[in-house]
């Protein structure tokens, strides 16, 4: 790995460094990391995701993401909304997922709260867009080291999903949600991929 983080794979290829020699998580890198996503079921999807991720490895939840879609029907947010107290108790008792009881719970809530948003807002898309960073906010160079946790701008994601009631959206949550959605494009400088998703996100049309 070089300095910058950057690893030379056994296909040839120059990638970041964190899929490692996992090849599950090597396709997740290559083709799903960071492309801009505007449909309401991914993008809940991945929030609900990340909140799972919260004191574990990303690597971890994609290798249960299949039964995940399969016990919250797809992420479908209105039905993951009419969830109750019988479907939890079911789902803690899953192997195939994360089974704490305080992280399942948050889904079906944060559910209902994604679809006053989504009422309120024409769409999460349109709502979540509205925190893709100014390019002034941006790291000229994205080396390993330059990548946060955090940013002011996924604080303030974080502090506005928190006030109307969403759960497991801290800043750090929130930052890798962006991440992966597109909303930054965080493959390092010299990665086959960041070309890539550099051209997606200019022809990308923003949702309003």
């Amino acid at each position: 790995m070089t300095d910058d983080g950057l690893v030379r794979s056994a296909d040839d290829e120059t990638r970041c460094w964190w899929p490692g020699t996992h090849d599950d998580y090597r396709r997740y890198h290559d083709e799903e990391w960071g492309r801009p996503v505007d449909d309401d079921h991914r993008l809940f999807e991945k929030i609900c995701l990340e909140g799972f991720q919260s004191g574990l490895s990303w690597l971890t939840i994609l290798r249960k993401r299949d039964r995940f879609r399969e016990v919250f029907h797809d992420f479908d947010v209105e039905r993951v909304a009419r969830m109750g107290e019988r479907d939890v108790n079911r789902l803690v008792k899953d192997a195939g997922i994360i089974r704490h009881r305080g992280k399942i719970e948050s889904v079906l809530n944060n559910a209902k709260r994604a679809v006053e948003l989504a009422e309120a807002e024409g769409s999460l898309a349109a709502y979540f867009w509205r925190y893709e960073p100014a390019a002034s906010e941006r790291p000229k160079k994205v080396t390993k080291g330059a990548i946060p946790a955090k940013t002011d701008t996924s604080t303030a994601l974080s502090k506005d999903l928190k006030k109307m009631g969403w759960s497991y959206v801290g800043p750090t949550t929130c930052y890798a949600f962006m991440q992966a959605m597109g909303m930054v494009n965080d493959h390092l400088h010299g990665c086959f991929a960041r070309e890539t998703i550099e051209k997606a996100r200019a022809s990308f049309v923003r949702p309003d």
